[in-house]
């Protein structure tokens, strides 16, 4: 499908992530994964604070409003919880967290999980997996859609958690 897959590897598609729990006979399936310089334990927070902002494109889905750029110190995410929010109020649920390693939420009809799979002590994999029942033609549109705010949300959980790895190592 056209704008399934950004950063991932065949290996990393053919895992089962926790969101396919939650759809069968998904119509639409996205992956996309970004490599991290930061242990998995820097990079939690970020993907758990998701629940504060989407992370992607704030003007567009934020209604303008930044994504906090500093940790808020949140108490870890617990399945019910909404999920994330835009424009400061709350949108999706929790339905499934493992902390430390998924985060998988439901919102607009579809699940996404984020999985972090540690490389090494001080690299991680942030991988994310969309899956939908919707009509093809709405997958596709939803997919591309998808490819460009969720890498920008990757993109910025990445350098966040860098930045705050090189800091400590100040």
């Amino acid at each position: 499908m056209l704008g399934d897959r950004w950063g991932v590897h065949d290996d990393e598609t053919r895992l089962v992530f926790p969101c396919d729990a939650f759809v069968a006979e998904p119509t639409l399936r996205a992956w996309r994964g970004v490599d991290v310089a930061a242990p998995a334990a820097e990079l939690w927070p970020w993907v758990a604070q998701v629940r504060k902002g989407p992370y992607s494109y704030d003007v567009i889905d934020n209604w303008g409003r930044r994504s906090p750029r500093h940790l808020l110190g949140l108490p870890e995410p617990r399945v019910g919880e909404p999920f994330t929010s835009s424009g400061g109020r709350p949108l999706g649920r929790i339905v499934s967290v493992e902390p430390a390693h998924q985060l998988t939420g439901a919102i607009m009809g579809g699940f996404m999980s984020y999985v972090l799979v540690p490389v090494t002590t001080a690299r991680t994999r942030l991988l994310l997996k969309v899956v939908a029942r919707t009509p093809p033609l709405i997958a596709v549109a939803l997919s591309v859609g998808d490819l460009v705010m969720a890498r920008r949300q990757l993109l910025t959980f990445k350098a966040l958690a860098e930045r705050n790895c090189q800091t400590r190592a100040s």
